[in-house]
């Protein structure tokens, strides 16, 4: 399992404890903000892309939506979501539990800069129900990010 995949990544650096897994679903950003009890916005969603055949993930607040012309201004190629069986055979997490962590090697990921306006933010960690609070500083150390993108819209002001 995935989760178990992550919660071993996380023992490295003796953090597995704060994954937390609930008894309901958190495959969805409304599904995760209500059982973490959080505004959806701070839900860093792992969406899975394709850029010249290989896997790209795409972490961005849960409020945020891709912006094409964005996308493709930064990857060069109009945006191009993985189906589930492809997020699952080339990344390494099935949908839901996606997360920038313990993905298969090779994997590039992005973080939005949609999340730079929290001080922290709750990515999944490989299952449907589980998910992991962490500082934008811990997000970059432990995603293994290659950049900060600005390729979303739609996103609101702090509240």
């Amino acid at each position: 399992m995935a989760i178990e995949r992550v919660r071993s990544y996380f023992r490295n650096y003796g953090m597995e404890e704060r994954i937390r897994e609930f008894n309901v679903s958190s495959a969805t950003v409304e599904l995760a903000a209500a059982a973490l009890h959080c505004e959806p916005q701070r839900i860093a969603k792992t969406l899975s892309f394709l850029v010249e055949n290989e896997p790209v993930l795409i972490v961005a607040a849960g409020d945020a939506k891709i912006d094409n012309p964005k996308y493709k201004a930064t990857f060069g190629k109009k945006a191009k979501m993985l189906s589930a069986d492809e997020v699952e055979r080339l990344v390494g997490h099935a949908v839901g539990g996606v997360c920038p962590f313990a993905a298969n090697t090779g994997v590039k990921v992005y973080l939005d800069i949609s999340l730079k306006r929290f001080e922290t933010v709750f990515p999944a960690c490989g299952s449907s129900n589980s998910a992991i609070e962490l500082t934008i500083p811990e997000l970059e150390e432990y995603s293994g990010y290659v950049e900060w993108v600005d390729v979303c819209k739609g996103y609101g002001q702090l509240v």
